[in-house]
């Protein structure tokens, strides 16, 4: 006779309770950045919406951002850390390859013996993080769980380069989720397309430079064909995002890009016909790109300059390196 095993089952729906956030400590106004690019302040403005970004003091890592965003998220939430039983936070920019981010965060945030993890999934890695959250809790894997995105990519630009350096910032975006009484996260679209890993990444290997033939990697990217990619297939995946949660873009209070690039974001709000009703997340202007941080930043952001928006629908999609994309809905705290 074969025995038979138990499986979990868990909550119904799951929401999130709260928001954290962390910012780099100095703001880097584009006219520091524009001579080793041979640029201007108006070149950098026109292009991508940014005025300044944040950028964190030489001895802060991604692990302090993320410890701090995931900190204000956990209080505000008002879960007991000891109930917590997952950490995943999502980063490229972990400063070492081992340990996870997640292990450091977890201990610090007084959640052990929580389980521990990091994503890599770029700019896409916090709405990854969502939906392993998500799927985790309903399943009885985890009762609750802190998802967070930081990145320190201050440390990994090269400030000669023009194709991405000038946009990155630095940052930890956190969010606490756990069981609902009713939906409170969409199904997630999600997906990768590797034969495109070219595009945006890194230009050299650790091992590479180890060995002398190649300088410290740095984060590059063919600006025009991430462009067209984002504007016209993350559209696709926006509007099947909001088909598959059974919605429309006028039910929609909130859309929340990856803050890539405001012209990208604003030709999403065109592509999906957002009524003038839908806020939009512009964070980018004053943060700049924080690539798996800038989800949760730019929520954070709105929420806490309109409070009016709790309880309201907000779709939520990243898409960068890989490349790799992701996108739901989910009800803000």
């Amino acid at each position: 006779m074969t025995a038979t095993l138990n499986q979990p089952t868990g909550a119904a729906h799951t929401r999130i309770y709260a928001y954290g956030a962390a910012r780099g400590e100095n703001y880097v106004p584009n006219d520091d950045l524009v001579g080793p690019i041979d640029s201007s302040d108006e070149w950098i403005r026109q292009r991508t919406g940014i005025i300044t970004r944040v950028r964190a003091d030489h001895d802060t890592t991604a692990v302090e951002l993320a410890t701090d965003a995931a900190r204000e998220a956990v209080e505000r939430s008002g879960v007991d850390p000891s109930l917590i039983d997952a950490v995943i936070v999502a980063t490229i920019s972990n400063p070492k390859q081992s340990p996870s981010v997640a292990a450091i965060v977890a201990d610090r945030i007084g959640t052990t013996p929580a389980a521990a993890y990091d994503v890599n999934a770029a700019c896409a890695g916090f709405s990854y993080g969502v939906a392993q959250a998500d799927a985790l809790i309903r399943s009885g894997v985890a009762h609750y769980a802190v998802v967070v995105g930081a990145e320190k990519l201050s440390d990994i630009v090269d400030p000669t380069d023009r194709s991405i350096s000038f946009l990155l910032g630095d940052g930890a975006g956190a969010a606490v989720i756990g069981p609902s009484d009713t939906p409170g996260i969409g199904p997630t679209v999600w997906g990768s397309d590797g034969s495109k890993a070219d595009v945006v990444g890194m230009n050299h290997t650790l091992t590479e430079f180890r060995d002398g033939e190649a300088p410290w990697p740095t984060l590059r990217q063919e600006g025009p064909a991430v462009f067209r990619w984002a504007v016209w297939e993350m559209a696709k995946v926006a509007r099947q995002a909001l088909e598959v949660s059974g919605i429309e873009a006028s039910d929609l209070a909130a859309f929340i890009p990856h803050q890539a690039n405001m012209r990208i974001i604003d030709e999403f709000a065109k592509q999906l016909k957002l009524p003038d009703t839908v806020m939009i997340g512009r964070d980018i202007e004053t943060t700049g790109n924080t690539s798996a941080a800038s989800i949760p930043l730019a929520t954070h952001r709105l929420l806490e300059e309109h409070p009016e928006l709790s309880g309201g629908l907000a779709l939520q999609i990243g898409f960068g390196a890989g490349l790799v994309f992701s996108a739901q809905v989910v009800v803000l705290p």
